[in-house]
């Protein structure tokens, strides 16, 4: 008989590890508790959205992803870091930015940053880079994308539109909807393919870290899975159309559209993971190095590793703190704006059969009015913001000019213009909207934030944070002034515009200043 040959042990894992794990998983339920209204906001996106569905399961990844590698970790040495919990400071600052801003995306990925830099805190950078990949993979929970949505929308309808006409197709286009012989199409969110991209870019990662080992093929994998869906979602809306026309519209609509949607690009991720696979680099069972263990004092150990834990908690308290004491100061709520004074030369008007107004919700109070001058119409809408959170917000994905599934209204171009309002040179955004032939109109849109104007979305949350850390409120509003056309050009438009805005500044601004004056 032969005799068999031992086996291997595994290393003994550091006896520093008793009392450092257990400060880390309490330091992470606190921080999880301190944060919990960020932590439930994430969850109900979860919940309610089937495109971010999957941070459900990214926590547990991140777990497993940590225990399969747990050999590895048992052999280094747990070592506090505060340098790490400076960094962790940042991120707190951060996502009190995020909060007093009403920007839910930057205070999730700061939370996001906080129980990652906890994991350095508490055990170290040794510990912290061995673990690099799944710690940074929860980045992957933060339900962010949507901003994509409108550009992903655009690109679709162009590749669309141009593969219709080099197959001969005759197609007029107006910004996201056309006409072909058989029918009208529009492309709507659910086409934008920015669901596909998500799943995509969140898989294809989890699958270049577990195939490849070298950083070049990973990092071309996951451009792939990045291109490989916004490619393949063109391809899809164009085959889509083309299915409906050829088939007199009695396939690909309807239910259809979207099987055949999700069933072409199973197959094109199939296929891309198929062909990924071809490459994979099989990892070497590597034996742990031995490291010496600690031979600090258990006291010491104890004291060490607690003590990081504890900053750490202290600067988490620090920020929710700040945060409380920022929200306490939270002005009365109001039920009206301030009437809009006279406009020389414009007299106030019914609006008929062109009342509109912005797809903005959730405002404190509003105005719309409707003001005439030498035959020229120019409605003006106000929307009031004050006491701003997560549903309540001027800048939000939630808020635009038309909605992409607006059945009168539709964008059919922008733009950026300077004009000169209440003695100030401004940029406002423009646009021209094409509603049931042959209504159009020009409209204008820029924002107010307690007395600064801009027409950038990323400016006015940068205000507005401004203001709030300053103890100055959070009142805002957004501008609209529009026009319609009825047969004029554009240009016609954009005269009645100017000449409007020359005059009604000073009513504008004296509006909102007495509003917000209003406690």
């Amino acid at each position: 008989m032969n005799q068999a040959e031992p086996r291997p042990t595994s290393p003994a894992a550091d006896p520093a590890w008793r009392v450092a794990l257990p400060a880390l998983i309490l330091t992470l339920l606190v921080i999880l508790l301190l944060f919990r209204e960020t932590a439930l906001a994430m969850a109900a996106i979860w919940e309610r959205s089937d495109t971010y569905a999957h941070g459900f399961i990214v926590p547990p990844i991140t777990l497993w992803l940590i225990w399969r590698i747990r050999s590895s970790l048992a052999v280094l040495v747990p070592r506090y870091s505060f340098l790490a919990v400076l960094l962790f400071a940042g991120a707190g600052f951060v996502w009190l930015l995020g909060e007093v801003a009403a920007v839910n995306a930057l205070s999730q990925f700061a939370l996001v940053a906080m129980l990652i830099l906890a994991v350095p805190a508490v055990l170290g950078w040794g510990v912290a880079r061995r673990v690099a990949f799944p710690l940074l993979y929860l980045f992957f929970a933060v339900p962010f994308g949507d901003f994509a949505m409108p550009m992903l929308m655009e690109w679709t309808a162009h590749f669309t539109i141009l593969g219709l006409r080099v197959s001969g197709i005759p197609v007029h286009a107006e910004g996201l909807r056309f006409v072909i012989p058989s029918g009208s199409w529009s492309v709507v969110e659910a086409c934008s393919g920015v669901r596909y991209l998500i799943a995509s870019v969140t898989v294809g990662t989890l699958f270049a870290y577990l195939t490849y080992r070298s950083l070049a093929r990973r990092l071309v994998f996951v451009l792939v899975s990045f291109l490989v869906p916004i490619v393949a979602n063109w391809m899809r809306a164009y085959m889509i159309v083309m299915i409906g026309h050829l088939s007199g519209n009695k396939l690909a609509v309807g239910v259809d559209h979207l099987i055949y949607g999700w069933a072409f690009f199973g197959i094109v991720i199939l296929a891309m993971f198929w062909i990924g696979a071809r490459w994979r680099e099989d990892e070497l069972e590597v034996q742990p190095p031995a490291t010496p263990l600690s031979t600090a004092p258990a006291v010491a150990a104890t004291s060490a590793s607690l003590a990081a834990a504890l900053a750490t908690v202290l600067v988490a308290g620090l920020w929710t703190f700040a945060q409380w004491q920022i929200d306490g100061r939270r002005a009365p709520q109001i039920g009206q704006t301030a009437a809009l004074g006279a406009i020389a030369g414009w007299q106030v008007t019914d609006p008929g059969v062109h009342a509109w107004q912005p797809s903005f919700e959730n405002y404190a109070a509003s105005t719309l009015a409707t003001f005439a001058k030498d035959g020229r119409e120019v409605g003006v809408f106000l929307a009031y913001y004050r006491n701003q959170d997560e549903q309540r917000k001027l800048v939000s994905s939630n808020n635009a000019l038309v909605r992409s599934d607006d059945s009168q209204w539709v964008v059919v171009g922008h733009g950026t213009r300077e004009v000169s309002f209440n003695g100030q040179d401004i940029k406002v955004r423009t646009a021209l909207l094409r509603g049931h032939p042959p209504a159009r109109m020009i409209v204008w849109q820029w924002y107010w934030v307690n007395g600064r104007w801009t027409a950038s979305d990323a400016m006015a949350k940068a205000y507005l944070a401004l203001s709030r850390l300053t103890g100055n409120g959070d009142d805002s509003a957004l501008i609209v002034l529009y026009t319609p056309l009825d047969g004029a050009g554009a240009g016609a438009g954009e005269a009645s515009l100017d000449d409007f805005v020359r005059s009604a500044g000073p009513a504008v601004d004296a509006a909102l200043r007495q509003t917000m004056d209003a406690q």
